[in-house]
């Protein structure tokens, strides 16, 4: 059975982006330990899960030279998985291996959970993991807390209708500030 991950960079006042939908605060405090971390936790297999704005959003920098300069080793993870993209207002999804999907998100999760395939993640996209943490369907929560505070934003839970209890099960403080942390539900 295949597992569902999200994996996001959060402000320490809870955002996972800014007023504007910017998160360019993530990529301030970067070092060479968190830089291997991220390249080694880009390395790994699987299916990304994305939501039209966060694919629009990666879709244009992840193809480009500039993303290839900053960060080649990410860029061509990004690149080359396979992606899924859920909407009802995308016509085509034109970004390398990737499928558009406008069918209802829980059931479509809950079939591709269901299924032989490889495991998946979330990056971003807020709504997709509003969403499914209400119906119960994320395995696991990786998340990065920056050291940095906006004041305002986006939480990966706006509208969430009740309270999703967890439980950690890794953490690890990186030398620039950043912590990582992970959760998952408790049953």
């Amino acid at each position: 059975m295949a597992r569902l991950s999200v994996f996001n960079n959060l402000t320490l006042d809870g955002y996972f982006s800014g007023k504007h939908g910017e998160f360019t605060w993530a990529k301030g405090h970067l070092d060479p330990e968190f830089n291997a971390f991220v390249s080694e936790n880009a390395s790994s297999e699987g299916l990304l899960l994305l939501g039209r704005v966060t694919y629009e959003l990666m879709a244009s920098y992840w193809p480009t030279p500039q993303a290839m300069k900053n960060d080649a080793a990410v860029a061509e993870r990004m690149n080359s998985l396979r992606k899924i993209v859920f909407s009802r207002t995308l016509d085509k999804a034109s970004w390398n291996n990737t499928n558009l999907v406008k069918g209802d998100l829980a059931v479509e999760i809950r079939k591709m959970k269901q299924g032989p395939g490889a495991d998946m993640v979330i990056l971003g996209s807020g709504s997709l993991v509003s969403q499914l943490a209400q119906d119960g369907l994320i395995d696991e929560y990786q998340m990065v807390v920056n050291p940095v505070v906006l004041g305002g934003g986006r939480t990966m839970f706006d509208d969430l209708l009740k309270p999703l209890e967890l439980k950690l099960t890794k953490s690890r403080i990186f030398k620039n500030g950043n912590a990582f942390l992970c959760y998952e539900p408790i049953a």
